[in-house]
């Protein structure tokens, strides 16, 4: 397949994953290969080129500075073969690079020489809206010109080490910053698409020996570069930019598709919500558009919790007469007679605090002391043991407790687990306990409920609890911090919980468990389908820039 063909049949491509990225990647990594544009035999080879380059007496008007010569290259350094009338050079070689200016923040004013940082660089652009400003005066070793290429040498994520741009329209002096460097070479038109390239990135790996996210300036001047004659170069850099501002149309197209898909997603929920069959579930998975399985559970959770899964039997023992029957309280009087969710239930409904229903309790302390006492050592759960509707046993640690603690803490089959802390937006995750190990406790951040009559079954309240409304009674009453929250025991006691009769319960756990079932085989229908579409992608990808 030629490149022209993959642009021509992009439609078929579009939807599959990061399919906008890979073509730029393609079209940069054939440029640096020499297979975008055909060689042309009357070039000035590399070599006359890279001759005069290396010969310069380095950066004009930059400070001069006294290094090693480049190492020669040796043949294990090189990765593939170039075309006729390429060269492989060390970017050292070519130009000039520098690290820039190391400044405090009392040095930061309203006036003064603007200062560009990793966050001036957007998409390849320079972005001059967040410029800052030192009241300093650079030497002119960290002062930039039009041409100049501006890379990002160092940052918390590694993926923005090595984004660049080139120093286009100055409207005045500026300076780069410390965890930046400057490149600044006769070829830089072709290099900026180079340095795009993943092949920058894994030639600038192969130099790089720092264990931080980070390149030095020895780094950059280390790094192998595929130097075309000066000619191809201006046929590459056009050829490029040709294809990317292709890239660009297809990818306003794309995203056109993109807010239709999702317009269609929302209206299919919507149609799931009024009607939640397994016929309508699956005709959410439409060809046309993806709607991502967390996103269905979510619904069907909150069609179950609201009374809107499974249609109501007036021939239902109400929930009031139920709760009545077993001597339990429905503690109704706690809630606004204007709750508009009170009122959304349906009239076979009520509402309870947790504890009116289920005995809550918290585990094991760990680190006590333990002394004079006769211990036992035993298997515990621990926050990370517990997720949403799920009990990961992988990893199972031991704690030693008194002998007479072990019924305290035990865990019974259908204890319902609950999470006490984490990130924010898993507090309050619960699953069911289904004795997998025969003698297991719980720590003290995992709080245990028991249902205080056996006609009550935990399952529906594990489906309350990690349902959106369950979510979000948790998020609105925990406690956080940044990017943490915790609830307390008192606040698990007191949740009110939407209790329907005990049959239609049954049904709607039922429910829930088919169509659960279903978004399950359906997720894997989808995820099989994106690993074959990214293969796919990649052996054209592969096969587009084979070597010939």
């Amino acid at each position: 397949m030629k490149i022209e063909t993959f642009f021509e049949k992009f439609d078929q491509f579009a939807d599959w994953p990061k399919a906008m990225q890979k073509m730029r990647e393609l079209v940069l990594q054939l440029a640096v290969r020499g297979r975008l544009v055909e060689q042309d035999p009357n070039d000035e080879s590399a070599d006359t080129l890279l001759a005069r380059l290396t010969n310069r007496t380095g950066l004009d008007n930059y400070q001069r500075r006294k290094s090693q010569p480049m190492p020669a290259i040796t043949p294990d350094e090189i990765p593939f073969g170039l075309p006729s009338g390429w060269a492989w050079e060390r970017l050292g070689n070519i130009g000039e690079t520098n690290i820039g200016l190391t400044y405090s923040p009392g040095d930061v004013s309203v006036v003064g020489i603007p200062v560009l940082r990793s966050s001036n660089i957007q998409k390849g652009k320079l972005d001059f809206s967040d410029l800052v400003r030192v009241k300093l005066d650079p030497k002119q070793s960290l002062m930039v010109q039009d041409g100049d290429l501006l890379i990002c040498a160092r940052n918390g994520s590694r993926a923005l080490v090595g984004k660049v741009a080139m120093i286009q329209d100055l409207n005045e002096p500026t300076a780069f910053g410390a965890f930046m460097a400057i490149f600044r070479s006769e070829v830089n038109q072709y290099l900026y698409h180079f340095i795009c390239s993943p092949l920058f990135r894994q030639m600038i790996g192969e130099v790089n020996t720092t264990t931080i996210n980070q390149i030095t300036q020895n780094n950059l001047r280390s790094t192998l570069a595929p130097i075309p004659p000066l000619a191809e170069q201006h046929r590459i850099v056009a050829k490029v930019d040709e294809l990317m501002r292709l890239c660009d149309q297809l990818g306003a197209q794309q995203h056109g598709r993109d807010k239709q898909h999702t317009a269609l997603s929302r209206a299919a929920l919507t149609h799931f919500g009024e009607a939640p069959t397994s016929a309508n579930l699956k005709f959410l998975f439409h060809d046309s558009y993806t709607i991502e399985p967390a996103d269905l559970r979510k619904t069907i959770l909150a069609l179950a919790v609201q009374g809107k899964l499974v249609p109501q039997d007036p021939n239902d023992e109400s929930a009031e007469e139920c709760l009545s029957r077993l001597g339990l309280k429905s503690t109704v009087a706690f809630l606004n007679a204007d709750d508009a969710d009170y009122d959304s239930l349906p009239p076979s409904w009520t509402r309870v605090r947790f504890e009116d229903v289920a005995l809550v309790a918290g585990g094991v302390t760990l680190g006590r002391k333990l002394a004079q006492r006769k211990t036992v050592t035993l298997p515990y759960l621990r926050v990370a043991n517990v997720k949403r509707g799920e009990i990961d046993l992988s990893v199972i640690k031991n704690v030693s407790i008194a002998e007479n603690e072990i019924d305290r803490y035990a865990l019974r089959e259908n204890d319902l687990l609950m999470t006490e802390g984490g990130d924010w937006d898993k507090v309050g995750r619960a699953a069911i306990w289904r004795a997998e190990i025969p003698v297991c406790l719980h720590q003290n951040h995992i709080f245990r409920a028991r249902m205080r009559s056996p006609e009550i079954t935990p399952f529906w309240f594990e489906h309350y609890f990690n349902s959106p409304d369950g979510r979000g009674y948790f998020e609105s009453a925990s406690k956080q911090t940044t990017n943490l929250a915790s609830i307390n025991m008192r606040q698990v006691r007191n949740c009110p919980i939407p209790f329907p009769p005990l049959a239609e319960q049954r049904r709607i756990v039922s429910k829930i468990n088919e169509l659960m079932s279903l978004v399950d085989q359906l997720e894997a229908q989808l995820v099989a389908s994106r690993v074959m579409e990214t293969d796919l992608m990649d052996a054209i990808v592969a096969e587009l820039t084979a070597q010939v």
